[in-house]
């Protein structure tokens, strides 16, 4: 199956000790699909990059990976975030009015997907902040009446919200349209789910299985930071602790860990039967990730022979 990703593609402007900005290429749907790419999937990036010179390093990094741009040009500027790390760590300011990510109609990303075979359609991110919410809805509607899996990163950016309350809302609105979901310990207290904990992980995913209605969230992913992660596909389930790395940052790194799983998901049929792999191989593929600056995933060579050191 192919992965049509939608969302956003920015530079994210790293403060420096000097005082200087660095930019470096991000979104989390972005990175998303640099890493699925980059794990042998077929991968397209729905959403047109600006004609600016952000824009034209952004594609050139997506074709780079192999990923296909299939949204086109727009004339309006590139997204920024800034970016402060402290400990790893990173924080986000982000400045998205009037830019070329959000040039897209609901027909024109639908027809887009008409020119392809059924596959995965991933979104996630800043793509479910009010109002832009309705337009992915509507999208996402679209797509599952046309035989579409749906993929989602919950990915909250709570400073990004001017309502908070009407924020959530609309990421739970998104929950009943989705097959593959995943969901940071950070997401989940925000979503008000109760008692977030890896050992509380199996009653967690029946908490948003049930919120997103029967037959939804077939794979459910829930990452806790240094504390590992767990995996549910189609009820066989595993967990794993974080590999040691040295770590420069975490950026991108759930990004690189849900790349590599529904990369692998793409590429075989089934998936249950090998749950644990599938959480190892993304395990360490986000931990490659975090040895180097920014978002940069490994590429499926790399991560197996981070699996096999």
């Amino acid at each position: 199956m192919r992965v049509m990703v939608l969302g956003e593609a920015l530079m994210d402007c790293v403060a420096q000790d000097n005082g200087q900005l660095l930019p470096l290429m991000g979104g989390s749907p972005y990175n998303m699909a640099r890493a699925a790419a980059r794990r042998g999937a077929s991968v397209a990036y729905l959403n047109p990059l600006s004609t600016d010179r952000f824009g034209q390093q952004l594609g050139a990094q997506l074709l780079a990976d192999g990923v296909a741009t299939l949204g086109g040009a727009s004339r309006l500027p590139t997204s920024l975030a800034v970016v402060q790390i402290a400990n790893g760590q990173p924080s986000y300011g982000f400045y998205r009015e009037g830019i070329a990510d959000r040039d897209t109609s609901v027909e024109g990303l639908l027809a887009l997907l008409d020119g392809q075979p059924p596959g995965v359609l991933h979104t996630g991110s800043l793509l479910l902040v009010p109002p832009e919410h309705k337009k992915t809805l509507a999208v996402l509607e679209g797509a599952r009446a046309r035989g579409w899996t749906i993929s989602v990163d919950v990915n909250l950016r709570p400073l990004l919200a001017a309502d908070l309350a009407a924020y959530v809302q609309a990421v739970l609105t998104v929950l009943p349209h989705t097959d593959w979901l995943k969901a940071s310990d950070e997401d989940l207290h925000t979503l008000g789910l109760a008692d977030v904990q890896r050992a509380n992980s199996a009653a967690l995913v029946s908490a948003l299985r049930q919120g997103a209605g029967a037959g939804r969230l077939s794979r459910v992913a829930l990452t806790f930071g240094g504390d590992g992660a767990y995996l549910d596909v189609d009820g066989q389930c595993a967990e794993a602790d974080v590999p040691r790395v040295q770590v420069v940052d975490t950026v991108g790194a759930g990004d690189t860990f849900w790349g590599n799983c529904v990369a692998d998901w793409a590429q075989a049929a089934g998936g249950a039967e090998r749950c644990a792999t599938t959480l190892r191989h993304a395990m360490v593929a986000a931990a490659i990730n975090c040895s180097r600056q920014g978002c940069q995933p490994p590429s499926w060579a790399d991560t197996q022979a981070g699996v096999t050191a």
